[in-house]
């Protein structure tokens, strides 16, 4: 039991290391007035063919 509580919490934090590092990618694309790249909008549950349109 404890080692499916311990891949919960891995997985978990993973996860939120992963959203945090895209949207700070994101972010400084965005403002040095580039296009953020696919895979981070895609991590951050954005699709890359809407964010064309804005």
């Amino acid at each position: 039991m404890s080692t499916k509580i311990n891949s919960m919490r891995g997985g978990f934090i993973g996860r939120a290391i992963a959203v945090f590092g895209a949207a700070a990618a994101a972010s400084a694309a965005v403002e040095g007035g580039r296009k953020p790249q696919s895979r981070d909008l895609v991590t951050l549950g954005i699709d890359p063919k809407a964010f064309d349109n804005m």
